[in-house]
């Protein structure tokens, strides 16, 4: 029994442990959104263009859950018109 609650104890560490790395993750994938949406390609070195829609790309993977997740965690909300409140 006593293996049992080890276990179990070291099972939710590991939980916690993810719990707070997901976090972490949805407060930059959510920054990083916003920084996206505010900028203009038009005014952005090729090189920053490229960079910024791999970053897009990969943020419209995301799921609407996830993404309205990271944004939350962020304190950052994307309007129609792209402007980014925070």
């Amino acid at each position: 029994m006593r293996r049992r609650n080890g276990t179990a104890s070291l099972l939710g560490q590991e939980i916690e442990i993810l719990m707070r790395e997901r976090e972490a993750l949805l407060q930059v994938v959510g920054a990083t959104a916003a920084l996206i949406a505010s900028l203009d390609s038009r005014d952005l070195p090729s090189t920053s263009v490229r960079a910024a829609d791999l970053a897009a790309s990969a943020i419209n993977a995301l799921s609407d859950e996830s993404l309205r997740d990271a944004l939350a965690v962020a304190h950052a909300r994307i309007d129609d018109a792209c402007a980014v409140t925070g």
